[in-house]
């Protein structure tokens, strides 16, 4: 289900979680006074399907809601077809496990460029996955793919790209990382005003269902000419979070906000207790 409201939570199990796992991590996410958390298969889909039972029982019993961040080795525009298959795959699987965990948005970094034109990786990521959501659909797999915007100016996935193809392709809309944005343009993208005009982006290519239905990462960032070097608190960092809460509250998004943030905890509540102060 689509959240009524905005939604604050953590990027995997909260640092303070009795055990590292997905049910003691819904149980603190929870104790915490937060709403949502984000399943790491980062490192791999390696969880089982009665496992995956099990978390969607507890997210429901706990009413927080779920979404999945895929692996970290997904490349749409790898130079070798087997990677691009296996990819897809990490995708196909992080949505299957992630549906079984009642999770609905499924995350990912989609491609790098390799000197390629931002328009002819775009064609092949469209290709892509086009092909998975008929495929997912067929299965009866009902997620939304999430693209998200990335931190390198080497990577595929700038905002207007990650837009573009949640336009085009039904069950794909973006996950906008605002640090990631930030770290992109080498210090940009941190003001009132740039935050509103990316809600404004997303409201005049998706709609106002867009705004209503967003998936979005928040952290500190350390950034240099080449772009995103690591995620910092936010305190630690020249994230205006105080402005990006702002603009959230006067555009009335609604969706989950996901923190990203070394204290993801502490970081995830900093920002809920800032925008609900507003």
């Amino acid at each position: 289900m689509k959240p009524s409201r905005l939604l604050f939570g953590t990027a995997g199990t909260p640092k303070s979680s009795k055990k590292r796992n997905s049910i003691s991590g819904i149980e603190r996410v929870k104790e915490l006074g937060l709403d949502c958390m984000e399943l790491e298969f980062v490192r791999g889909v390696k969880m089982g399907e009665s496992t995956a039972a099990n978390v969607r029982e507890k997210s429901f019993d706990e009413d927080i809601s779920l979404s999945v961040h895929g692996p970290y080795y997904i490349n749409l525009n790898s130079q070798e077809p087997e990677k691009i298959d296996a990819s897809i795959e990490r995708i196909y699987k992080s949505s299957r496990i992630g549906s079984l965990c009642g999770a609905r948005n499924i995350v990912f970094h989609p491609a790098y460029y390799h000197k390629e034109s931002s328009e002819k990786v775009y064609k092949k990521v469209f290709s892509l996955l086009e092909q998975l959501v008929s495929r997912l659909n067929d299965e009866g797999i009902e997620v939304i793919l999430r693209p998200e915007t990335t931190g390198k100016g080497t990577q595929f996935g700038s905002l207007q790209e990650n837009v573009k193809l949640g336009a085009e392709i039904d069950n794909v809309l973006p996950c906008i990382d605002f640090a990631h944005l930030h770290a992109r343009s080498n210090g940009a993208e941190n003001s009132y005003e740039e935050f509103s005009a990316t809600l404004e982006l997303v409201e005049n290519e998706l709609g106002r269902e867009g705004l209503d239905d967003m998936h979005m990462h928040v952290s500190g960032i350390e950034y240099g000419e080449k772009g995103e070097r690591n995620h910092l608190n936010l305190d630690d960092s020249d994230m205006q979070y105080s402005e990006l809460t702002r603009a959230l509250k006067d555009f009335k998004v609604k969706g989950l906000l996901i923190c990203e943030s070394p204290d993801n905890e502490g970081d995830a509540a900093l920002l809920k207790r800032t925008y609900e102060g507003l």
